[in-house]
């Protein structure tokens, strides 16, 4: 199948890579990529054989939103747009609408698999009308691995779920984040790479974010001496919570590890530094290197 895909960041290029290994034909356009197949969004029209499938895969906010309507300009009617990146669930119900307007199929594909989706496939929860979900279902079961992807609902709905995923994984990581933090203040000299190392194997909290601390572990050393305590917030455990509240459900575990990325911002603290290591781990984003001299203000660091 066509398709092309806007944005080759370190989703967008992975995703590439896998489709065009499935026998799949992608064009390609990012301005801030040099290896691309066009130079501008009429040039990627052009390269498609009606009807098409554009697939953003940019930043959500304004870039999401700018793309959105640069491609509502040129798209014809048939056309399907995929929105693959972190948008929130309520701009995807309004781009439907906007799409449908004007004939053209809007698609909303949350996507989790990270760094690591090329090799071992991405998650894929997606919402949309029937019709352009079943055109590009080649496409997603090339993208996910076996059983990884699945038509959720109406439009908006990839997207909650998304979110929903996102908030989850906030109250995981904490919990490892918080459990790893009571042992490196503990009496005992624990080698916590070896204890992530073997909680992998036949204990009940074993998962793949396990899997990835321990390498962070071993990458950076036990004590993750040279990383910065301070974690990022990407959006999706705001509106997490945002939606507990509308919906009147209790969330404290989502909400407390949102609040404890926000304390990171403040302290010096080692479940700051594993959290931030997980999320370089599983998603690639980037983690602050801890200065010298903020090293040298830690007790801990003598």
């Amino acid at each position: 199948m066509d398709l092309g895909m806007i944005g080759l960041g370190r989703m967008g290029g992975g995703m590439t890579e896998r489709l065009r290994d499935a026998g799949h034909e992608v064009q390609t356009y990012d301005p801030q990529v040099e290896e691309r197949t066009a130079a501008s969004l009429e040039e990627l029209k052009s390269q498609l054989d009606p009807p098409r499938a554009f697939w953003m895969m940019v930043p959500s906010g304004k870039i999401t939103e700018d793309v959105f309507q640069d491609l509502l300009k040129i798209a014809d009617e048939g056309d399907i747009v995929v929105d693959g990146g972190n948008s929130n669930f309520r701009d995807s119900k309004r781009r439907y609408v906007e799409a449908r307007h004007k004939g053209i199929h809007f698609v909303d594909a949350g996507v989790s698999g990270g760094i690591w989706g090329l090799e071992v496939g991405f998650c894929l929860m997606v919402g949309g009308d029937e019709e352009p979900v079943k055109t590009l279902e080649p496409v997603f079961t090339a993208l996910a691995p076996e059983a990884g992807y699945a038509h959720v609902g109406p439009a908006g709905a990839g997207h909650f779920v998304k979110m929903i995923h996102n908030g989850i994984e906030y109250g995981l990581m904490q919990s490892y984040a918080e459990g790893f933090e009571i042992m490196e203040h503990s009496e005992y000299e624990l080698d916590l790479t070896e204890i992530a190392g073997i909680w992998r194997n036949g204990s009940v909290v074993r998962s793949w974010l396990l899997e990835l601390l321990h390498a962070a572990f071993e990458h950076h050393g036990g004590d993750l001496s040279d990383i910065a305590p301070y974690v990022e917030d990407s959006g999706e455990g705001r509106w997490t919570i945002n939606e507990a509240i509308n919906e009147n459900v209790p969330a404290p575990v989502i909400a407390a590890s949102l609040f404890a990325r926000f304390a990171s911002r403040d302290d010096i603290k080692f479940s700051a530094k594993v959290a931030a290591a997980l999320r370089n781990q599983f998603g690639g984003h980037a983690i602050r290197a801890l200065e010298k001299a903020e090293a040298s203000e830690d007790p801990r660091s003598h």
